[in-house]
């Protein structure tokens, strides 16, 4: 069985031990992917670390950084070359990438499948919303990383297969339970600075705890000035540790900085969190996490943390000075929240699920085929 997936998400290196864990069951795959990918934080780069038993190949990006318009110039001529039975196209179904691969498909009769987060229903102008009907009408299969995001489409009018299955699981090899040195109280908030993410929030929350702690905020984007500005305005700015982006294989080391991961999304209009899967990292450490109830975080952290109403930084306060001084409240969520991920997000887990879905749309490919 051959496979090509495309993926402009596959060039963070600890996402590609799902590609191997897929390749283990006896599937051959390509995975496709851009050299680098722009958004507000910068530029990502590919990193190549978890390679065996796939091929992961660099291929040219046209409109790198355009989430809507980007396409990959070379793809037919890969399809061409390596004519898979199954095309997974890791886009949502509005992206011209998306549309690229499902004409390039049908053209090489391969089976197709899509991917989406989108946990809002939104109405786009043409062409983009014929585009996406074009995908919902015409896509074999589709994997949805949250049951919200099932529940859009189909009131977009999908009415094909469907399941739910979270885009990448974690390596609890990479990420697991560290033993914690004598420091101040830490808390952690890894993550793109930007307004939605309600950083701001925390960081208010957090000044309003009493006793010695301290906060380590790794990430970038366009707000990471301003929220320096306001630890000023605070008074805590000489608790802060800002990192900055760093490669993904170096946010294990992160984690044993802390003693919380904190998560205080804001809904909005367009926006609101999809998943947040640095908590499954962080409770993969064995560390209590802390979110808002913004879209798909109370289902992500279920028993294994705990959750506030988005924007209350009163109740946010409290959930922090509770873990503050509690060292068994935090050991007994960060047991719960390991258990957690190890019985529903590895990336074990998620490949497992995968190659079931490849499976079934492979036996129909074996079948006689109908003119498309």
């Amino acid at each position: 069985m051959r496979v090509l997936m495309l993926s402009k998400a596959c060039i963070v290196g600890i996402y590609q031990r799902k590609l191997e864990h897929i390749a283990q069951y006896d599937v051959e795959l390509m995975t496709l992917v851009p050299p680098s990918w722009k958004d507000e934080r910068g530029e990502q780069m590919l990193e190549r670390v978890f390679t065996d038993g796939y091929r992961l190949q660099e291929t040219r990006i046209a409109l790198n950084g355009n989430f809507h318009l980007h396409f990959y110039p070379e793809l037919w001529d890969y399809v061409e070359r390596f004519r898979p039975h199954i095309i997974h196209i890791d886009e949502e179904p509005y992206n011209v990438a998306t549309w690229e691969a499902m004409f390039v498909a049908r053209h090489f009769r391969a089976k197709t499948l899509f991917f989406s987060w989108q946990n809002i229903t939104r109405e786009y102008p043409p062409p983009f919303s014929w585009g996406e009907s074009w995908v919902l009408n015409h896509a074999d299969f589709a994997l949805m990383g949250t049951d919200s995001a099932g529940e859009v489409w189909r009131e977009k009018g999908y009415t094909g297969r469907m399941q739910t299955i979270p885009q990448f699981g974690t390596d609890p090899d990479l990420f697991k339970p560290y033993e914690r040195p004598e420091r101040p109280f830490t808390i952690g908030y890894f993550g793109r600075l930007v307004e939605e993410k309600g950083v701001h929030l925390l960081l208010e929350a957090a000044s309003h705890l009493p006793d010695d702690w301290q906060m380590r905020i790794v990430g970038g984007g366009p707000l990471a000035e301003d929220l320096a500005d306001f630890t000023h305005e605070l008074g805590i700015a000489e608790r802060m540790t800002w990192v900055g982006q760093i490669p993904s294989t170096e946010m294990p080391q992160q984690f044993k900085a802390i003693d919380v991961l904190v998560l205080p999304s804001l809904t909005r209009d367009n926006w609101k969190e999809q998943f947040g899967r640095v908590l499954v990292e962080a409770m993969a450490c064995g560390l209590p996490v802390i979110g808002s109830d913004s879209g798909a975080i109370p289902g992500v952290i279920g028993s294994g943390g705990l959750v506030f109403p988005e924007g209350d930084i009163d109740a946010l306060a409290k959930h922090l000075h509770d873990l503050q001084h509690s060292a068994d409240l935090r050991d007994i969520l960060g047991k719960v929240g390991r258990k957690r991920v190890l019985e529903n997000f590895t990336h074990e887990k998620i490949a497992e699920a995968t190659v079931l879905v490849y499976k079934e749309l492979y036996r129909e490919y074996l079948q006689p085929q109908s003119a498309y």
